[in-house]
Formats: C-alpha cells, sequence, structure tokens
C-alpha cells in the first residue's frame, strides 16, 4: 500500500513545512500531495504567511529541493479553478507546477468526462508531460450533491444528471444513480486508457465499492488492464 500524505502550506512557515516533511521522511512517507489549500474558515482570500509560501508551485519547488526523492502530486482543475477566471493562465499555473518539480497531476471531481479529456489536451498543448488522474466522486444524496459543488467550487453538474437525481424518490435512489452515472464514467474513461483514477469518498468506500462490482472487477489492477 502507497500512502500518499496531502500536505497545505496555508498558515505555515517553511521551517514548519520542513518540519513536517522530515517527519514524513521518518515515517517512510515518500509520496506528498502538494496543495497550497483554502483561505481558513472566516478568511474569504488567501493570504500569504509570512516567510510561508504564496503558491502550490512555491511548495512543490520547496519539496524538490529538500527532499529530492519525494513523489509529488499537485492538483489539476478541469472545469476551472475557482479563483482562476482566465483559462489560459490557469494552465500557465499548472505548467509552473509542474516545472517546478510535480511528477503527477491529481483532477478535481468532474461529472462530464469531456471536460476531463479536453483539460487533458489542453494540458498537452502546454506541454505538460506527467501523468493526469481523474478524479471521481459519485453523489449519494441530494443534500451531498449540494455539498459537493460547494467543496469544488465551480463543479458543473450535468442537466442530465440533475433530472435523474430529481427522479429519484429518496436518497437510496439518488445513491444508485450517482453510482450508475460514475460507473459509466469510470468504464469510460478506462476504456480511454487514462493514466489512473482516485476516488473521492470523503471517509465511505461502500460507493466505490459498489462501482467496483458493477464494473466486474474486484481490485484497482483489474482497471488497469
Amino acid at each position: 500500500m502507497t500512502v500518499v500524505s496531502h500536505l497545505t502550506c496555508v498558515g505555515s512557515t517553511k521551517d514548519e513545512i520542513y518540519g513536517i516533511l522530515e517527519k514524513y521522511k521518518d515515517n517512510g512517507v515518500e509520496n506528498i500531495l502538494a496543495l497550497r489549500g483554502d483561505p481558513p474558515a472566516g478568511q474569504k482570500d488567501f493570504v500569504q504567511p509570512k516567510d510561508g509560501f504564496a503558491y502550490a508551485a512555491d511548495l512543490v519547488g520547496f519539496i524538490k529541493k529538500k527532499f529530492p526523492s519525494m513523489c509529488i502530486g499537485v492538483a489539476g482543475f478541469p472545469e476551472g479553478h475557482p479563483q482562476t477566471q482566465n483559462r489560459l493562465k490557469e494552465i500557465d499555473y499548472m505548467k509552473a507546477k509542474v516545472d517546478a518539480g510535480a511528477d503527477y497531476i491529481v483532477a478535481q471531481l468532474f461529472f462530464e468526462n469531456r471536460d476531463f479529456y479536453d483539460y487533458c489536451e489542453r494540458c498537452e498543448l502546454a506541454g505538460i508531460k506527467v501523468p493526469i488522474i481523474a478524479g471521481i466522486m459519485p453523489i449519494t444524496t441530494r443534500h451531498g450533491m449540494t455539498r459537493m459543488a460547494e467543496l469544488a467550487a465551480g463543479s458543473r453538474i450535468p442537466a442530465r444528471l440533475l433530472k435523474a437525481v430529481q427522479r429519484a424518490g429518496d436518497d437510496e435512489y439518488v445513491a444508485k444513480v450517482g453510482v450508475h452515472w460514475a460507473t459509466e464514467q469510470v468504464r469510460d474513461l478506462v476504456d480511454n486508457k487514462i493514466r489512473g483514477i482516485h476516488f473521492y469518498t470523503l471517509n465511505n468506500s461502500i460507493e466505490t465499492l459498489k462501482i467496483y462490482e458493477a464494473l466486474g472487477v474486484r481490485d484497482s489492477q483489474q482497471l488497469a488492464v
């Protein structure tokens, strides 16, 4: 099993980040998902900490310089970063993270595969060659769908999916809709030989197991065939 630790630079100095990375190294953690992170609760905009990092690219460069053996992943946004309205600059920022030393990209959740494929093509045009891992999160409840839209600000929920959720009588059937939709997404992604899939579970893997069952597989290795 590979452990991937999520590391944000919100509110932390460079020395504090270094201390965290030292502990990771001492405990055998060699895989980091480097994120800038969201502003603290009650704070509208991100404020660079004193002697801290302003951008995820800066954090990536720091890790790669101090701990060159660590494998570093970064976040990508197929439907656009909520704080970057200019989609051309957004890809430039993504390229900066890769140029700083990122080894792969984990995409934010999405519900239309065409958005992910388009994002991959735009990354390729920008000279980004690292693997891009798709982000999938099945809808399980109506309330959860609203919360997902808030957590992944800017995420687009297709009208077809909304109609299916509205037809569902209760949350038990909403979950069935969500699993079916996500299963078809995964089936298409695997058929198109994407580099990997990250399931956002929010500490509840039941729906992910149902997706595996619907696909007729028992483990992730079968999806790589």
